[in-house]
């Protein structure tokens, strides 16, 4: 079928030297039924070459343009071929039919290997050959220019991304590769072309040094797409390598048979270098280069699995230097930098290899002896380092004499949970002081909590909802490029009958161990919930809601039914519901994490990866999930100002989320310089004591109405109606309308006491 309309006209140039087969070929054309044909009649080969001078090449579809041409064999002005060759070379992309006598038609055959579409017969010609003959010429020429036209976009389209892109047959042969392929493997097409793919791609495992089996052939065997190991080297022609993935994929004919297969692939080699580069800087102190806080917690919390499983011991040793702050004021902050280094290096000297060496911060150091018989092994240890620190620390011109503060905790005696070891080691540490430092102390549970003050805590928490002694405190979330309120936390806080206020430090923990967490998830997330949707039906602006979320809840198989449950009866939009997991999740199985990730988006509800910077497994696992929100731990934005550390990776985490199209919030913002700071290093969003307190529902409605969230005195004093709890809709104490907070300038914050 013609591509073209039926009612279209074919120009036809007909260089035809006898009038009377000239009229004959008109005629002919004249009564074609389902085609309608335009003769133009010259009568030699050099006016048909000057018609189609006049006419550009690239013009095929002008109301003039030529659409085929009928020459006779025999011309006046050139006879035989060379009419034929001249009208080939002139133009290439119009069809050529022959036009010859019988005794002329082995010479029409040859014109056809020459460059010409068809021959026909004039003494054949009729009103139904003539057309039928022309038509299907025409439209080969038109499908056959479509094809290449096809084919030059897919070769220009194929040769401009960024990725390689190589074909082979049914029998693993190259048949194609793109620009950047060649440039990768180093094998240039017309070498490449038909040989076995194992020769040109040349993949090993980055580890072991082994070679991988051909991807293609599994894409293949099994009919399906197949990616490449994570840790996938290229080996160029020439020997260089490069990290790469991707993924590889079988070609079907029009019948669904496999013909081959097609790899798509990258160079990953600068962002598997910046990814583990990153990953060293988040967990690695810039300072001293010892494991900070983020990877002592995840060998920490390794080592007690390990303690766990083979009934074994460990220790923790939590170390402060006496006065530092002293050296730091008199002396000067790089000396100062100067003796922590040297410390770290004498810390280093002082354990076994297999032990680990942190710095948390400022001059506090951990030391995690991963295996110990007995208490006396980690004071043993301890007599060393305080042995150690009698040598006095030769600075350039300074020769300084330190000493040092040294809790020990053992596990399981002293606590089972990472945070619980580290706060019983520094309440230790603290003890060590009040002896006049200089000393080690082993932990005691009358330092912190009794163990019999820890389990009436958890009978009370198991009561806490049905006396309704939970309740719900709100905290902004600001955006950094536009001053506005982007969304608000739901923290929630135990009002203990008489303990008072409990924050959930205190009690978090002990409501994941025993189970509680649950229920309580639950109330957390159904408050929150309806009293969002009743600030918005109150009138006051739609906001993000981010409620924190434990690993003991996600693991529950009822955990996303009962999420869609909860949005269903609140009537809470899911869009603007987030939910705050930490990094301990992700560490857990990957296949049943991505089921619940999984899940949960298909909620249409945004997950945030809180406290980031604290785990160890966040850069590798990150990219396998759907997260739309990194928070950057307080910890980090606390010094980032003075601390190089922390300000190093603060930039590294908000550039790793900008370039993964994630947002970037900064938790525990409480000083303008802070601000500052995460503003010029393009932070999304942050939240913090410098915008506000957590607070009650009631005052939390005041707060946005303070802040010119809404005009709408009425919308506020409904939105106070409709908040749990008072109902009274006051100022808050310690709260005030703040200045504008609009990019560029950073307005002062007016704030009470804090």
């Amino acid at each position: 079928m013609n591509p073209r309309a039926f009612d279209e006209i074919h120009n036809i140039l007909l260089i035809q030297g006898d009038g009377q087969d000239a009229q004959s070929v008109r005629d002919a054309l004249a009564n074609s039924s389902d085609r309608a044909f335009r003769v133009e009649w010259v009568k030699s080969c050099a006016l048909g070459l000057e018609r189609l001078a006049a006419q550009p090449l690239h013009d095929r579809d002008g109301p003039n343009a030529i659409s085929a041409i009928l020459v006779d064999l025999m011309l006046p002005d050139l006879a035989g071929l060379g009419s034929v060759d001249r009208l080939v070379t002139a133009a290439p992309q119009i069809p050529i039919i022959v036009l010859c006598s019988m005794q002329d038609e082995l010479v029409a055959k040859e014109a056809i290997q020459r460059g010409a579409q068809d021959y026909l017969l004039k003494e054949h010609l009729n009103n139904y050959l003539l057309p039928k003959t022309l038509a299907g010429v025409i439209e080969r020429a038109s499908i056959t220019e479509a094809l290449f036209d096809e084919r030059e976009r897919a070769q220009v389209t194929l040769n401009s991304i960024g990725d390689a892109v190589i074909s082979t047959d049914v029998e693993g042969r190259i048949s194609y590769m793109n620009s950047v392929a060649e440039r990768l493997t180093g094998w240039p097409l017309k070498e490449a072309s038909g040989r076995p793919l194992e020769e040109v791609f040349k993949i090993i495992d980055a580890e072991m040094r082994t070679t991988i089996a051909n991807p293609t052939a599994k894409a293949t065997e099994e009919n399906a797409t197949v990616g490449l190991p994570p840790t996938c080297i290229l080996i160029r022609r020439d020997g260089e390598e490069s990290a790469i993935e991707d993924s590889f994929a079988p070609i079907h004919n029009r019948r669904g048979h496999i013909t081959g297969a097609v790899m798509v692939f990258h160079d990953v080699s600068t962002a598997r270098a910046l990814t583990l580069k990153l990953a060293y800087m988040a967990q690695h102190d810039t300072l001293t280069d010892l494991p900070n806080r983020s990877l002592l917690n995840d060998r920490l919390g390794q080592a007690i699995g390990e303690a766990q499983r083979h009934h074994s011991a460990l220790a923790l040793l939590y170390l402060d230097l006496d006065r530092f702050k002293l050296i730091n004021d008199s002396l000067g902050h790089l000396v100062g930098d100067h003796l922590l280094q040297s410390v770290a290096l004498r810390l280093r000297e002082c354990v076994r290899t297999t032990d680990t060496v942190s710095r948390l911060g400022g001059d506090e150091f951990v030391i995690l002896l991963s295996e110990v018989a007995h208490e006396q092994d980690a004071a043993h240890c301890a007599d060393k380092l305080l042995e150690a620190f009698r040598n006095p620390f030769a600075l350039g011109d300074h020769e300084l004499h330190v000493t040092a503060s040294i809790g020990i905790v053992v596990h399981p005696g002293d606590g089972t949970a990472v945070e619980t070891l580290l706060q019983n080691a520094d309440s230790a540490m603290y003890e060590a002081k009040k002896h006049g430092r200089n000393n080690y102390q082993f932990y005691r549970a009358d330092l912190n909590w009794t163990a019999g003050e820890q389990q009436a805590l958890e009978n009370g928490l198991r009561h806490a909802i049905a006396r309704q002694e939970l309740e719900l405190y709100y905290q902004p979330i600001m955006s950094l490029s536009t001053g506005a309120i982007d969304g608000v936390e739901a923290l929630v806080r135990w009002q203990h009958p008489t303990l008072g206020l409990v924050l959930p430090d205190q009690f978090i923990s002990i409501a994941e161990e025993s189970g509680l967490i649950v229920p309580i998830g639950q109330w957390v997330l159904r408050e929150a919930c309806r009293q969002a949707k009743a600030w918005h039906d109150a009138g006051l602006p739609r906001l993000r809601l981010a409620v924190n979320v434990s690993a003991v809840e996600l693991r529950s198989k009822e955990y996303v039914a009962g999420v869609a449950g909860m949005l269903a009866q609140t009537g809470f939009d899911p869009r603007c519901l987030e939910l705050e997991l930490t990094e301990t999740f992700l560490m857990q199985d990957s296949k049943s994490t991505a089921v619940v990730f999984g899940a949960i988006k298909e909620l249409g509800v945004q997950l945030t990866l809180d406290d980031f910077g604290t785990g160890y497994s966040s850069l590798s696992y990150m990219r396998r999930f759907p997260i739309d929100t990194l928070k950057v731990d307080r910890s980090f934005v606390r010094d980032l100002t003075m601390d190089a550390s922390d300000a190093s990776v603060v930039s590294a985490v908000i550039n790793m989320g900008r370039s993964l199209n994630m947002r970037v919030v900064a938790e525990g913002v409480e000083a303008l310089d802070q601000l500052v700071f995460l503003k010029e290093h393009g932070c999304s969003e942050a939240q913090g004591y410098y915008f506000s307190r957590p607070l009650k529902a009631p005052d939390f409605a005041v707060w946005m109405s303070q802040n010119n969230v809404t005009n709408d005195s009425r919308a506020v004093n409904r939105a106070g109606r409709n908040c749990s709890g008072t109902r009274s809709v006051r100022a808050p104490s310690g709260i005030h309308p703040r200045a504008a907070f609009l990019p560029p300038v950073i307005a002062p914050k007016m704030r009470g006491s804090q």
